[in-house]
């Protein structure tokens, strides 16, 4: 079995929040439109990878919770959807574009971490969310992933 990896993917609260999540259980993770995140899903994640949820476009942004990759890589169905704000007339079935996996739901915070907080902590300082901040999806360390989960007064599941 290989090492467990760690992510950040973001997600605007009023298009899907951590609540929602919760409440589905399970969830393709739609909608992006970015190469280097796109590979991440598709080279780079594997099932049982935790990741963190962090809630964009809010004030402050904030983690909320984590979740895990519940899949192996798949076509985005949106890319194919004419009616979809991500639909992508070059891509096609048959040579799909887009890549997604889906997340899994594993828990909320009781305490946030807002990224004020992650700026202001020294163990954190090099964290990709702070030099890639416009990347949806980023890698994250084991010991980032560890220290979020302590400023969150929260036990990694």
């Amino acid at each position: 079995m290989s090492k467990r990896n760690y992510w950040l993917m973001k997600s605007e609260p009023d298009a899907f929040s951590i609540d929602d999540l919760k409440e589905v259980g399970t969830e393709p993770w739609d909608g992006i439109r970015n190469y280097e995140a796109r590979n991440f899903m598709k080279d780079d994640m594997e099932i049982g990878d935790g990741i963190l949820f962090y809630h964009s476009s809010v004030r402050p942004p904030v983690i909320v919770g984590t979740m895990e990759v519940a899949s192996e890589p798949y076509p985005d169905p949106t890319q194919f959807d004419p009616d979809s704000k991500y639909f992508d007339e070059k891509s096609s079935e048959e040579d799909p574009t887009w890549e997604l996996v889906d997340v899994k739901f594993v828990q909320k915070f009781d305490e946030p971490v807002t990224r004020d907080a992650i700026k202001n902590e020294p163990a954190l300082e090099d964290m990709t969310l702070l030099k890639r901040f416009r990347l949806s999806i980023t890698p994250v360390t084991e010991e980032e992933w560890l220290k979020i989960h302590e400023m969150a007064g929260a036990k990694p599941k």
